[in-house]
């Protein structure tokens, strides 16, 4: 009789304890495979070059695109027009810093390459208020109605380019991890 409630005992101890691993396994999400040898290096898999002057070509197509919308959109006065034109070439993409060759910045020590990037901050920051100065010149000169079109026209590209970044990240990058529940 020992013998029976011996085997039921074991069976019911190692089904409770298959059940309890498959219950932990199934709680645990899968890891995402991890990716391939020198993946983000030039000429491997995962690898994105970018061709700047192709790049640069269509954001100017793009840019000229909006400020025709623009300029159409709030119907600018002869006299708003020199405030216009400044603030359109305060824009234009051969203001902004270049890129930095990875493979120069590779050749520096890491104060170096710190001091680059601290440099180029600075040259981004004296474009971006050489921008607002002439946009604070041009927004000046508008009614209070251009303004109000400026700034929803405004919030709705810096909107699109948001959305168009996140489907560009998700595209290379595939979906982003679940987030951790606390």
């Amino acid at each position: 009789m020992k013998s029976i409630q011996t085997v039921i005992t074991s069976m019911l101890l190692t089904s409770g304890i298959a059940l309890s691993a498959a219950a932990s396994a199934q709680s645990v999400p899968p890891q995402p495979p991890p990716p391939p040898p020198g993946a983000g290096q030039e000429g491997a898999p995962g690898y994105h070059a970018i061709d700047m002057a192709k790049w640069q070509e269509k954001m100017k197509e793009r840019m000229a695109k909006r400020q025709a919308e623009l300029h159409e959109l709030l119907k600018l006065t002869p006299a708003q027009e020199p405030a216009w034109k400044t603030y359109v070439q305060s824009m234009e993409l051969k203001n902004m810093p270049q890129p930095q060759d990875p493979r120069e910045m590779d050749k520096l020590s890491t104060p170096e390459r710190m001091e680059r990037s601290l440099e180029r901050m600075k040259e981004h920051q004296a474009s971006l208020q050489n921008r607002l100065a002439a946009l604070k010149t041009f927004y000046g000169t508008l009614t209070p109605e251009q303004q109000k079109l400026f700034d929803e026209n405004h919030r709705r590209i810096k909107k699109d380019m948001q959305d168009r970044m996140a489907k560009e990240m998700q595209r290379k990058d595939g979906p982003p991890p679940p987030m951790p529940r606390p």
